[in-house]
């Protein structure tokens, strides 16, 4: 595949319409509430009492203040082409480092309720700290999410969305970067490093998918696996994945079957869109405080989001049925990236180590007493450290990404 040009990606502020932002707070205004069992509780969704709260608060909130403090984050938008798709116009927040050789950092968000929010809060722990490695960190919003361009052609799954990331980072002239990613982030991310292991060179991942290891093909860590017994944090571990796969995966079954069907409440009721998305920020993290300003800000990138709500949730279904790159694939083991992995209780699957490090050459690890999914907000300061003692001085990962690549002829031109 012959790379694409460097070429200067164009400023980016958000403006969302005022008529788009009059229909919300309409809509949110004629929201009518089912009743709910007594005793209800979140093991049946949303509480109702929070939902008429968040509803009532959500259209009195001032989304242009959000806004204004989103445009304070450097973003572009540039176009990409991916094998067989039209060209897309994809945004990205891009922050880059003054820092001399400072490392690319491609951050991947999740999806419902991920977007590239996820990113903001370690902008400032890596861009320049006081000691360690600093990094440019490029953030895009993914393909049919935020302020990217909807896919108008079936097919387009997850080695289209790492072909996507990959062409833009050498558009910018990073050659050579590493790569972070959790939820669907984890697995673009892997498909990054299995397409394109000459350009990626490491991979951080908080959010661990993984098999058992077997004898054929890891013996030291299946001969580990079988003579060593769980710990109580790993027998905790697997209680918390056997809930998510008994009690959370309704989501993921409409998503991924029925992702139209979905997609008219999401696009027509944003007091649907609340719940969808509020559910998951409660469920999956691991009591964060989340504030009222938070959660709209989060639901509102899917509100207003070019493609609309319910292009997001396309990943699932392209994901299980486009052929020819199966998910699965992405929790065998890939050579020649070096791998960070960071272990949360409250993350959707806690698996062993010795399964977590059949992924592949896991140089780093991380094993946290308390998080959830959503690492980078939930913990950034727990990211920042994880990835300055991975790819600082002395860490596993130290000196992967060699040489200045394209970025200073792309700087050059802007």
């Amino acid at each position: 595949m012959p790379s694409p040009s460097i070429v200067a990606p164009r400023p980016f502020q958000i403006s969302v319409s005022q008529a788009k932002v009059d229909t919300l707070k309409k809509k949110l205004s004629q929201a009518e509430f089912p009743d709910e069992l007594s005793a209800s509780g979140w093991d049946l969704g949303v509480p109702l009492s929070d939902m008429k709260r968040l509803t009532s608060a959500y259209e009195q909130w001032d989304w242009r203040q959000a806004e204004d403090r989103l445009n304070q984050v450097p973003q572009y938008h540039t176009p990409v082409r991916v094998d067989g798709f039209e060209e897309l116009d994809m945004h990205f927040v891009w922050q880059e480092s003054p820092v001399e050789n400072a490392i690319p950092l491609l951050f991947v968000h999740g999806v419902g309720p991920g977007s590239f929010l996820e990113a903001l809060r370690i902008l400032p722990l890596l861009s320049a700290p006081p000691s360690g490695p600093a990094f440019h960190i490029v953030a895009p919003s993914l393909p049919n999410h935020g302020f990217s361009a909807g896919v108008k052609t079936r097919g387009f799954g997850l080695k289209q969305y790492g072909e996507a990331c990959h062409k833009l980072m050498l558009s910018l002239g990073y050659d050579q970067y590493v790569t972070q990613g959790g939820d669907w982030g984890f697995y673009i991310t892997r498909a990054i490093g299995r397409l394109y292991p000459e350009h990626c060179k490491a991979s951080h991942l908080n959010m661990l998918r993984a098999p058992p290891p077997s004898f054929t093909k890891h013996p030291v860590l299946a001969l580990q696996h079988t003579l060593t017994p769980y710990t109580a944090r790993e027998q905790e571990g697997f209680r918390r994945t056997a809930w998510f796969a008994r009690e959370g995966q309704g989501y993921f079954q409409e998503q991924a079957t029925k992702p139209q069907t979905l997609a008219y409440a999401l696009n027509d009721s944003p007091a649907a869109l609340l719940a969808w998305i509020y559910e998951k920020l409660h469920d999956w993290s691991d009591a964060y405080p989340w504030s009222d300003d938070e959660i709209f800000t989060w639901v509102s990138i899917y509100a207003f989001s070019t493609a609309g709500p319910g292009a997001a949730h396309r990943i699932y279904y392209e994901a299980m049925h486009t052929e020819g790159f199966p998910r699965e694939e992405l929790t065998e083991y890939t050579p020649g990236v070096k791998l960070g992995l960071a272990y949360n209780p409250r993350e959707l699957s806690v698996l062993p180590r010795t399964w977590c490090r059949t992924l592949g050459p896991v140089v780093y690890e991380s094993f946290n007493e308390s998080g959830g999914h959503f690492y980078a907000t939930e913990n950034p300061e727990r990211l920042a450290r994880d990835l300055k003692t991975m790819f600082g001085e002395g860490g596993g990962a130290y000196g992967v990404v060699k040489g200045r690549n394209g970025y200073d002829r792309l700087k050059a031109r802007l």
